[in-house]
This record gives C-alpha cells, structure tokens and sequence, in this order.
C-alpha cells in the first residue's frame, strides 16, 4: 500500500547534517521537500545555492516558509539556541518538529510539552539519531541493573558546541533511572587539576574529547569484580544518522505528545 505523502520543510539545509536530510527527503518516495529555512539565502531555489535536485525555496523567515508552503514536518538540524526557537515556532504553526538539536532545559522540555498538549500534535527531540546510538543507550540502561560502577566516555569533532554531548546527558539519565544512588569513585579523591575525574550527573562521571577526525562516538564503561563491561557506539559519517531521522519523521506523523529521545519511539 503506498504511503500518504508528508511534507517537510528543512533547517540548516546546507549544514553537515542538514544535507544528509536533504538526500534523505529526495530519495524518500513519500517524502516531499516543500521549503527550507537558511540564515543566508532568501527566495532562492535549494538547487541553485547546494547539490540538490529540489526545486524548493529558501527563506530566512520560519515563519514565511510556514505560512507559504503548509509542511506537515518540521527537520531542524541547527543549533542549540535556533533550534529551541524554530521547534516553539513550528508548534504554534501547527506544524510537527523533528528536532537534532540538544541543549533543552526541563524548563524548556515542560513549556513544548504543553504547547504539544495544547495544539494536538505531536514533536520528537533527539539526542541522537543514529539507532545503533539508541540501541546503545537501551542496553547500557540494561546493563545497569547488574552493575553499578559506570562512566561514561563520548567524543566528537571538535567544531562541536556543547558538552558534554546530549547523548551522554541521555545514558546518564536512563542509567540513573535503574542505578542505585553513588557516587563513582573513591569518597576521599582529590582531582590534582579541577575536572580531571570529568562531569558529575548524578554521581556517574562524563568525559569528553574534542579532536578533529572524529565524527560522533560513545563508550559506557561498566566495572565490577574482577570484570569490565563496555557498551561502544561510533558514527564513522553522517549518513548513520539518517534512519532515525526517517523513523522520526514517519512517527512524529502517528503521536500527539512530546517525545524526548529515539528509544522511546523504537521497541
């Protein structure tokens, strides 16, 4: 049977992510990429400024881009701050963000939930979008019922904004959800230079690193007698986001709430 179409306006069309989205939507049979939105080109046609076959216009206003082309979807893939604003916009607009941003605040969280509550739509936000990612956070949470020593150890590029990465904010919170309360590492520890022993959430230490080179990677490292466990994820490209993006897509169309990372919406 085939698919109802659904129509996507894309932000950040010529990023690193953005792009992929882009190829995602053209190669998607019922995907149909109505609009963009760009902080630079205005009214100009997506083939003409990237490597695209689309023939959809640019805008600098979100709100143009809404009001003109009527998407049913919302894929925003560009900052922390822009994204926050452009995933508020598109609610009131009626319109279901897909959002790859991170940076929400509970705060922030509690504010779209309502504005999904109150508009009868649906919105996903994900940390990450790569399923093998999810699949990673899924079994650490496992992982965590049987041990209880755990850190967490992420790396990226290093033109990346903010750390640590939501994906390890994520598995710190979904581990914390089963852990029993402790803090990692020795009471007495004495860090000889300040944040040497990494974040604290909720007593399980984050690590970053920030290094050209890489793309997006992540360990869990589980301790316990005598045994180490370790949970790895790594995104050779941006192409590997990509499937989550299309799942995201296609489920944000079936839901009337806000739903806050991809294992959410996976069995």
């Amino acid at each position: 049977m085939q698919k109802e179409t659904i129509k996507i306006a894309i932000a950040g069309p010529r990023g690193r992510m953005g792009s992929e989205a882009v190829k995602l939507v053209e190669d998607t049979a019922h995907f149909e990429l109505v609009g963009a939105i760009d902080r630079t080109y205005n009214r100009e046609k997506l083939s003409d400024v990237m490597i695209s076959s689309s023939e959809a216009v640019i805008y600098t206003d979100i709100t143009e881009c809404f009001s003109e082309t009527a998407p049913d979807v919302l894929i925003d893939l560009t900052t922390p701050e822009i994204g926050k604003l452009h995933t508020k916009i598109a609610l009131e607009h009626g319109v279901r963000p897909v959002v790859g941003t991170t940076g929400f605040s509970e705060s922030d969280l509690n504010e779209l939930m309502e504005l999904t509550d109150e508009k009868g739509i649906g919105a996903i936000i994900a940390p990450n979008f790569a399923l093998g990612a999810v699949l990673m956070m899924k079994f650490s949470q496992m992982a965590a019922n049987y041990f209880t020593d755990v850190e967490i150890i992420e790396q990226h590029h290093d033109q990346k904004l903010d750390a640590p990465s939501g994906t390890a904010l994520k598995t710190a919170e979904m581990i914390s959800a089963v852990r029993e309360a402790k803090m990692q590492g020795h009471p007495d520890e004495k860090e000889i230079l300040p944040g040497a022993r990494g974040a604290d959430q909720n007593g399980i230490r984050l690590h970053s690193v920030r290094l050209p080179g890489l793309i997006a990677h992540q360990e869990v490292m589980f301790g316990g007698d005598g045994q180490t466990l370790k949970i790895r994820h790594d995104s050779y490209n941006r192409a590997s986001f990509m499937s989550g993006v299309k799942l995201a897509v296609e489920q944000v169309m079936k839901i009337d709430q806000l739903v806050y990372g991809l294992e959410n919406i996976i069995e």
